[in-house]
């Protein structure tokens, strides 16, 4: 019978650990991620859940006669913002998942 408290144990274990990660996941998916672009002119901000909440631009970077550059930069920015969204994320959840080869 040892071995059923040893599994109980073990049990209450991983519930705690699933209750963090929700806990680390809801708070990730409420922050806020910022990539600019352009010294600043274009910004775009993202939750943790990567979807675009904003995207701020100055007036001198819209430019009828150069759309090509105001759209590598918004490109430039959304990328950079997910890269932030990514490394919160992995640094964030890869505490949980370390060793076990898991998708998060």
């Amino acid at each position: 019978m040892r071995g059923m408290g040893n599994m109980q144990g073990m049990m209450k274990k991983m519930q705690k650990m699933q209750k963090e990660m929700v806990e680390a996941q809801e708070a990730l998916n409420a922050q806020t991620f910022e990539g600019a672009a352009g010294g600043g002119m274009v910004k775009v901000v993202m939750n943790g859940q990567r979807q675009m909440l904003e995207i701020n631009l100055d007036d001198s970077v819209v430019d009828p006669e150069d759309i090509e550059m105001l759209q590598d930069l918004i490109v430039i920015a959304t990328n950079e913002a997910l890269k932030k969204v990514e490394e919160t994320t992995n640094s964030t959840m890869g505490k949980f998942t370390q060793g076990m080869n898991l998708p998060f």
